[in-house]
């Protein structure tokens, strides 16, 4: 069931959300997503008949809904996204021409959700960042027999070697990765990175144990498959037809992953498989950042660092990727206790931190 009208004018807002707005195909997806769930609230009812109680009702009903998939009710953030989406189609609807006279720009603010909800929807729940060493042990319980045990065991070396996004290392070639420079460089062009950002990144110092998976993988499909610079640096699994014509895994293609999602499928089965709980490719981000807070010492240091991440300004790596875990903070207050109880002259720890803070400052200008 649809409705022609909604249909045409949904046609041109996507088209207004991708030249205009410049947005990417997951993001026009989550708007076409949360349109159509509303559609199907107000049963396909023309827009132009809009009213602000379907909009107070459909909040109320998302308040309700259930996960078809975990039973549990949706998340604030699923909900916050839904309605965000429907706030900014009403007020792009109210502007277009067939449209002004039924509906205001107001209309689009009756989705909008309490400061307080939108706080709760925001809130940053703490989530588990595997360590290097239980990174590396998963590598060393991987094993590595086929040439598909071997692209995932260095997919997932690669990953906390350069720090780099899934999306990204699903669409890699082989001529982006230099093993005697150490360097990957994010060609925009070619690789999917966030943002269409072009940027080079070295090999973070994460072990040589680890560095060896990549190094191998990479000779090994110079030697053993014959990839040339093109060919993908991670190929999809080649899927074949038995002799009773049955689907079967066939080695190696020379096709790039579609998505990252395999990418995703090949963590939770090793962390699992290693008795560890599931770590995320992304999770391996704040590993590394959490791993350059300890080892920097300079604010130039922090800084190096950050821009290996992909990161143009420092306090992003700061804000959204040094969060520190909770047994951390545990320890830190600990000690910072026993520094009082020993004594630790106050005025010098307030010198450095001011010194550290006028150099940060001064790097960021």
């Amino acid at each position: 069931m649809h409705n022609p009208e909604n249909e045409r004018i949904k046609r041109g807002y996507f088209v207004y959300l991708k030249e205009a707005r410049r947005l990417g195909e997951h993001s026009i997806d989550g708007a076409a997503a949360a349109l159509a769930k509303f559609e199907d609230y107000t049963r396909f009812r023309d827009f132009k008949r809009f009213h602000i109680q379907q909009a107070i009702g459909f909040k109320n009903r998302l308040a309700e809904h259930v996960n078809p998939r975990t039973g549990e009710p949706l998340s604030r953030g699923t909900v916050l996204a839904t309605l965000n989406a429907l706030r900014g189609f009403f007020q792009w609807l109210s502007t277009q021409p067939g449209y002004r006279s039924h509906l205001s720009s107001a209309d689009g603010e009756y989705f909008a959700l309490s400061e307080r909800e939108v706080r709760i929807a925001k809130a940053i729940a703490e989530r588990p960042v595997p360590t290097i060493d239980q990174i590396r042990h998963v590598l060393q319980t991987m094993p590595a027999g086929t040439d598909i045990e071997l692209r995932n065991r260095a997919v997932m070396a690669f990953t906390v070697l350069t720090g780099a996004r899934d999306g990204a290392i699903a669409s890699l070639k082989c001529k982006h990765v230099d093993v005697v420079e150490g360097k990957v460089v994010q060609d925009a062009r070619e690789v999917r990175t966030k943002f269409s950002k072009t940027f080079s990144t070295w090999f973070f110092p994460v072990g040589e144990d680890v560095r060896q998976i990549v190094v191998d993988w990479v000779k090994y499909l110079a030697t053993e498959q014959l990839f040339g610079p093109v060919d993908p640096l991670f190929p999809a699994t080649e899927i074949v037809q038995d002799q009773y014509h049955l689907f079967q895994t066939g080695g190696l293609s020379r096709a790039h992953w579609s998505n990252a999602t395999p990418i995703r499928t090949i963590f939770k089965e090793a962390f699992t498989s290693a008795g560890l709980a599931y770590a995320n490719p992304h999770s391996f981000r704040k590993t590394l950042a959490q791993l350059g807070e300890r080892l920097c010492r300079t604010p130039e240091e922090f800084k190096a660092w950050s821009q290996n991440l992909g990161h143009e300004q420092v306090l992003t790596t700061f804000s959204s990727y040094g969060q520190v875990g909770a047994d951390r903070q545990a320890e830190l207050i600990r000690r910072l206790g026993q520094r009082q109880e020993n004594g630790t002259p106050k005025g010098d720890l307030i010198d450095r931190m001011i010194q550290t803070l006028q150099e940060g400052r001064h790097m960021l200008e």
